[in-house]
């Protein structure tokens, strides 16, 4: 009986809420306002100075020309060993400029470095935006030591919001079965507050940025 009594007195608490309506105690939010400050510096500065705050090696190149000469020399002076490439456009560029790369799924378990391209570069956050229609998939943002992103210009977008929606433009009915945001290289500090890179992913990242988005369809 006392349950039954405390039922229907919880039950007319609500009853009367919902008749006598009350004025909201806050003023409704305008979800359409940007929560950031007007951006001062062009996209590429501003995605160039959060990556390397995040960690991460941001590489500007003019052209493709430029791309393909600042990884050589990378290759040549880190001593990277040959890249691991499943993605056929970056495949043309890398045959065309003499970059010797490996492809083969035997070979990926040995692979050191990867490379791939991205959807959206999200300036303010100095994050890359990948997706699984770009080939090959997941495994190669992941599993090498080091990864490198091939970037364009007319990729950069402000904030995370414009990258989602125009993702969703992009690909309409045939979204990505996954879409990952990645910020620098992995990292973790769990294990006695001591940061450890490359924790659960690659422990470099980089990210080369080509100042020239005519030359491909992305």
């Amino acid at each position: 009986m006392e349950e039954s009594t405390a039922r229907e007195k919880i039950l007319k608490k609500v009853r009367d809420a919902l008749i006598e309506k009350t004025e909201a105690p806050y003023p409704i939010v305008d979800q359409e306002i940007s929560v950031y400050k007007e951006l001062t510096e062009p996209l590429d500065i501003t995605f160039a100075e959060a990556l390397v705050k995040a960690a991460g090696k941001f590489v500007y190149c003019e052209s493709e020309d430029e791309f393909i000469g600042n990884l050589k020399s990378f290759i040549l002076e880190k001593d990277w060993g040959v890249l691991f490439c499943k993605d056929p456009k970056i495949q043309h560029l890398l045959k065309q400029g003499g970059v010797p790369y490996e492809s083969h799924n035997e070979t990926f378990l040995e692979a050191r470095i990867g490379i791939t391209r991205c959807e959206y570069l999200i300036a303010r956050l100095g994050t890359v935006m990948v997706s699984t229609r770009l080939s090959p998939g997941r495994k190669i943002t992941v599993y090498p030591e080091i990864h490198l992103i091939l970037g364009y210009t007319c990729q950069l977008v402000p904030d995370l919001k414009q990258a989602l929606v125009n993702i969703k433009k992009k690909y309409k009915d045939h979204y990505p079965s996954m879409v990952s945001l990645i910020t620098g290289p992995s990292r973790t500090a769990d294990i006695e507050k001591t940061l450890v890179m490359g924790a659960h992913g690659p422990k470099e990242f980089y990210v080369f940025l080509i100042d020239d988005a005519r030359s491909v369809n992305l």
